[in-house]
């Protein structure tokens, strides 16, 4: 990891951190801003993908998955965008759904590193746990105690988690591959 990449880093756990904050202390317009920081960030990915496959990934083997991918996540984008004029409990479940889903990537990409012998694979699976599982509490309290301010709260909680988790993940040291 270079020292712009750690910057970067760094900078998004900082400015992630910030916006749980936020949410924490103005839950009622929380929902509707959480909704729009995941549209936009899916757009954002989505634009980034269209422009990988446009510029490099059409010549490469299975650069059609690449659009595929893009197509899929600009749906996606639309859709939490649309998803603003539901109800509150609509909005706060698919939120919750998509940390839950995020949760489940992080524990089969750690299975897969632990296939090719990476040396933190237990990191990212026990960060995909408790995302799972601290989805399933928010889920239970919220929905069940009928309090959206609970699930807006646990959601800052959740996005404060993985903000520190990204700086400790920039502030790691990097494994250097020498080649005698």
């Amino acid at each position: 990891m270079s020292y712009f990449q750690r910057f970067k880093g760094i900078v998004t756990g900082i400015l992630i951190f910030l916006f749980a904050l936020l949410l924490f202390a103005f839950p009622e317009e929380g929902k509707y801003a959480i909704a729009a920081i995941i549209s936009l960030s899916l757009f954002i990915y989505g634009f980034k993908q269209l422009w990988f496959y446009f510029t490099m990934a059409r010549h490469m083997v299975g650069g059609k998955m690449t659009l595929l991918q893009a197509i899929i996540i600009l749906d996606f984008a639309m859709l939490t965008i649309t998803m603003t004029t539901a109800d509150d409990y609509i909005i706060l479940i698919y939120l919750l759904e998509v940390y839950a889903f995020s949760g489940l990537i992080d524990i089969l990409r750690a299975f897969e590193a632990k296939k090719l012998s990476a040396p933190h694979w237990k990191f990212k699976f026990i960060n995909g746990v408790i995302m799972i599982v601290l989805t399933a509490v928010l889920f239970f309290f919220g929905f069940f105690r009928g309090k959206i301010e609970l699930l807006v709260y646990g959601y800052s909680l959740s996005l404060a988690y993985s903000a520190v988790m990204r700086i400790i993940i920039s502030l790691r040291r990097t494994a250097i591959v020498y080649i005698q």
